[in-house]
């Protein structure tokens, strides 16, 4: 039988929209801030990466990364948040949201500051010191996740908790175009102060000394906003949920937050185990209950991240690729190093500034007015479209005069998957499983996502390269094109499995998980 659900969560699902609820938006959120911009900063580098190390003056156009590094460096980072996903996303169960969440952050900061200060006599070994610190860096990102999600979404309110999380996640919006502007402000700083002759007029003065301290600085910048956060989230106190329910301590969390809204709410013990019932932690993940309540929500929310991923990391992480092949970007032999690193960085911020950030809250306006499964639908379904008018008239696109329009269209592709699937796929997990495997569940679609990014980090890589004429050290691949089309179709599919997520707009989050509900009840 269900019980009377506890004072201190009705009073959290009934809470008006108060100061308590701003500072856990900024606190998780610049968590997410930080992630973007150490995750998607990297492409920004690369290019410059490559002129660095893999340099050879007798060749007509400057060095890039071999296939094999450029994978490593790109996708790396995206491994190594996958491990953090699952690992955290259990740990957060296990010992409690706030008892790991500090950890994370340090983690990413130290490993944000050590990716810059990558060290080596040869390209190898600081390759291969990079890639170290950004596994590392991954893994602590990873981390953010489950823990951010799980803790906005047992925070607030259920009338708006939709757009709390979403708000969390916005901050990845502005993280990326902090970390283009970070990169545009470097650039142009060392382009002024240290300039150089285009690589075709003079291949060895076109890369300046100096342009080493660009990447390591750009790398590391990052960690200022996350570092000034560390005291506050120390500060925040345990998620009310997590108390009451896994750690079964109902008058500590009417403790705790009463302090945070500033009024009194009383709880007993005694009241959690009439409200809760007996028989309601008994089961786990690997359960026979968890599969028919829960798992075709599992299949839902891993399914439609994964194929979210496969195109949001492939767009992100190599739209400087793409620009540099519609024109949009000069030839990389016409520009010394520098000027490269300001020219792609003010290309990202753009469509970051147009396309990314806008989609970011226009899902915060409307997630709690027309509903997750509305939204990632309608954001799938227009991805697809805009990928398909990306891909079939894609020779229009790369003739003269045509650039501006492919950008503006592929501006759109942004504005959908974060007005849709990229922005819903992380607040549903966060809100339809049980308490006790909120961050667990959280952190495997998570990690789903990721095996996604990492398909598309490396395998866009090779599929985009043209079939005649591929870059050095590439084999041919299907092209620009085929590989827009593949897109298309993941998202496709994405469309398809939204068919299988449950909305939760308004509903507690007790109610949405049948928390204190025994089978019968559950299937009913």
């Amino acid at each position: 039988m269900a019980g009377k659900q506890l004072n201190v969560l009705t009073t959290l699902d009934q809470a008006k929209t108060q100061w308590y609820h701003f500072m856990a938006i900024v606190i998780a959120g610049m968590g997410f801030f930080t992630d973007a911009y150490d995750l998607f900063c990297i492409s920004l580098v690369s290019k410059l990466l490559g002129r660095i190390y893999y340099t050879d003056t007798s060749s007509p156009n400057p060095g890039t990364l071999p296939p094999n590094v450029s994978a490593a460096v790109n996708g790396v980072a995206l491994c190594g948040t996958l491990a953090g996903q699952l690992f955290f996303g259990w740990l957060g169960d296990k010992l409690g949201r706030k008892s790991v969440y500090g950890f994370t952050l340090i983690l990413m900061v130290l490993c944000s500051v050590a990716s810059g200060l990558s060290f080596g006599h040869t390209p190898k070994g600081v390759i291969s010191t990079l890639c170290f610190f950004r596994f590392w860096l991954g893994f602590g990102i990873g981390g953010d996740y489950p823990l951010s999600a799980t803790i906005m979404s047992e925070y607030a309110n259920k009338r708006t908790r939709g757009a709390f999380i979403a708000a969390v996640f916005a901050m990845q919006g502005f993280g990326i175009l902090f970390g283009a502007i970070v990169a545009l402000v470097v650039s142009a700083a060392f382009r002024n102060s240290f300039p150089a002759p285009a690589y075709q007029a003079n291949p060895a003065a076109s890369l300046v000394p100096e342009a080493d301290y660009v990447w390591r600085i750009i790398l590391m910048f990052g960690t200022i906003p996350a570092a000034l956060t560390y005291y506050w989230r120390m500060k925040m106190p345990e998620t009310a949920r997590y108390t009451a329910l896994i750690a079964k301590n109902a008058k500590q969390a009417a403790a705790d937050m009463s302090k945070v809204l500033n009024s009194e709410i009383i709880e007993d013990n005694a009241e959690r185990e009439a409200a809760v019932g007996p028989s309601s932690n008994e089961w786990g993940l690997f359960s026979a209950q968890f599969v028919r309540r829960h798992g075709m929500h599992l299949v839902a929310t891993t399914t439609t991240w994964f194929l979210l991923d496969i195109a949001f990391y492939s767009q992100n992480l190599f739209q400087k690729d793409i620009f540099s092949k519609v024109g949009w970007i000069p030839p990389a032999k016409t520009m010394n190093a520098v000027e490269e690193v300001f020219r792609i960085a003010r290309a990202q911020a753009l469509i970051a500034l147009c396309g990314t950030i806008p989609g970011y809250w226009f899902t915060v306006a409307f997630i709690d007015v027309i509903g997750r499964f509305a939204i990632q639908i309608m954001g799938f379904f227009m991805m697809t479209v805009f990928m398909l008018g990306l891909a079939v008239p894609y020779h229009h696109w790369t003739t003269a005069g045509h650039h501006t329009g492919f950008v503006v269209m592929y501006g759109f592709t942004f504005f959908f998957a974060n007005f849709g699937p990229n922005s819903t796929t992380f607040i549903v997990p966060a809100e339809i499983f049980p308490a006790r495997l909120r961050s667990t569940c959280h952190g495997i679609s998570a990690a789903a996502g990721k095996a996604g990014a990492i398909i598309g980090a490396f395998g866009f890589l090779y599929a985009a390269q043209d079939p005649h004429k591929p870059e050095a050290g590439y084999s041919p691949g299907i092209g620009i094109r085929n590989a827009l089309f593949v897109l298309a179709g993941t998202n496709f599919l994405g469309t398809v499995m939204t068919l299988l997520v449950p909305e939760s707009k308004g509903i507690s989050l007790e109610e949405i998980s049948k928390e204190a509900v025994d089978d019968e009840e559950a299937a009913a």
